[in-house]
């Protein structure tokens, strides 16, 4: 591949992360690795994980397909359930579990035909108002549920919309609402509240599960980044994938020379600049702002200008040494992606799940 961008993922820094996770919280935890595993490579990361995944958490059929095909046979949990009533055969057959949020899935599931009773996770919506059965209609769909030949189990799960924000009372709130909400229900052995920023900054929240086991789902987390809180536990996490380029070109401006599209850095003094082989279609976010912290051969130095479709513009007045084929980190050891996606006006999430057009290169010092 001609082209400089490439990507490595670090495996063994996933593992850290898993790890990590399974420490904060006690009971099990099942990774979240939807959307490709947040653009990392989902089969790559389950195998990575294969000897001590608790389970791996999905958006869909084909996702979960994907990974049984290359051999994944730890539960598998679909995080939106089925589409579809035409899908439950193929989720029985495969082994997989589901989530139900809606009573049409409840309804559904009751009517299949199915080669095998569903392990089931009952979502119930606690104040985020996106999927999950209201708490008056829970308890009815939970009742529904119990002891039909085609449900093995049930655990009732439940999303937080503001971990992330500790100033805010609503996890309280949402935690209260779903203890007492389970307890109205007949005896449950299992639970799932935690993602990735209650493991990492709500540790209070755990005693209202002790009566359960607790099945945590890290997502972010596993990736290296956080949900944009402020917890000590942040600081240990390893980024798993970093982004980088080289530079194809040299610029010389002088005081008052403009550069990139809508000249919207001038220099402020004589300057030299790298041009850097990536832009917004390889996933660098075009709004990201000037200054902008970017490495270019282990030096911190930062973005300049308009990111462009295929290239974006470095400062090397201050790197004498940086020239024609100088690495550059775009995020990753040195170069926080929350940092980035923070200057860009959006979250590491998506700055991830994003990168594409690079070749991707993983490492995994375990299996050298």
């Amino acid at each position: 591949m001609s082209r400089p961008t490439t990507v490595q993922i670090r495996l063994d820094a996933f593992r850290h992360n898993y790890r990590l996770a399974k420490t904060l919280w006690p009971g099990k935890a099942m990774a979240v690795i939807k959307a490709n595993a947040y653009g990392h490579g989902a089969v790559h990361c389950a195998r990575a994980l294969s000897q001590e995944a608790d389970g791996f958490a999905v958006s869909s059929l084909e996702e979960a397909m994907q990974l049984r095909d290359a051999g994944v046979r730890q539960p598998i949990l679909l995080l939106e359930g089925f589409f579809a009533e035409a899908e439950l055969k193929c989720i029985a057959e495969q082994d997989l579990w589901l989530v139900l949020h809606a009573q049409w899935q409840v309804d559904a599931l009751l009517a299949a035909s199915l080669p095998c009773a569903l392990q089931v996770w009952l979502k119930m919506d606690s104040g985020m108002h996106r999927l999950g059965l209201s708490p008056k209609d829970y308890q009815f769909a939970y009742q529904q549920l119990s002891g039909h030949k085609n449900v093995a189990s049930i655990v009732p799960m439940t999303h937080l919309a503001n971990a992330d924000n500790l100033d805010s009372d609503h996890s309280n709130q949402q935690a209260a609402l779903f203890q007492r909400t389970l307890a109205n229900l007949a005896p449950c052995h299992a639970s799932s509240l935690a993602n990735s920023a209650a493991l990492l900054a709500w540790p209070q929240l755990q005693p209202i599960l002790h009566n359960h086991e607790h099945w945590s789902r890290p997502g972010i987390m596993l990736y290296g980044a956080h949900p944009n809180i402020a917890s000590s536990q942040a600081s240990v996490l390893e980024p798993v994938m970093q982004f980088s380029s080289r530079i194809i070109a040299l610029r010389h401006l002088e005081k008052g020379d403009a550069i990139g599209y809508g000249s919207l850095y001038q220099a402020e003094q004589a300057m030299r600049v790298g041009v850097v082989a990536c832009g917004y279609a390889d996933g660098y976010p075009r709004s990201a702002k000037t200054g902008t912290p970017i490495a270019v051969d282990g030096h911190i130095t930062r973005l300049l200008g308009r990111v462009s479709m295929d290239m974006l513009y470095v400062d090397l007045t201050a790197i004498p040494s940086a020239g024609i084929h100088s690495h550059v980190e775009l995020w990753g050891k040195q170069v926080s992606a929350n940092t980035v996606a923070q200057s860009a006006g959006t979250i590491a999430y998506e700055l991830f799940c994003n990168v594409k057009r690079a070749h991707f290169d993983y490492f995994d010092p375990a299996n050298i």
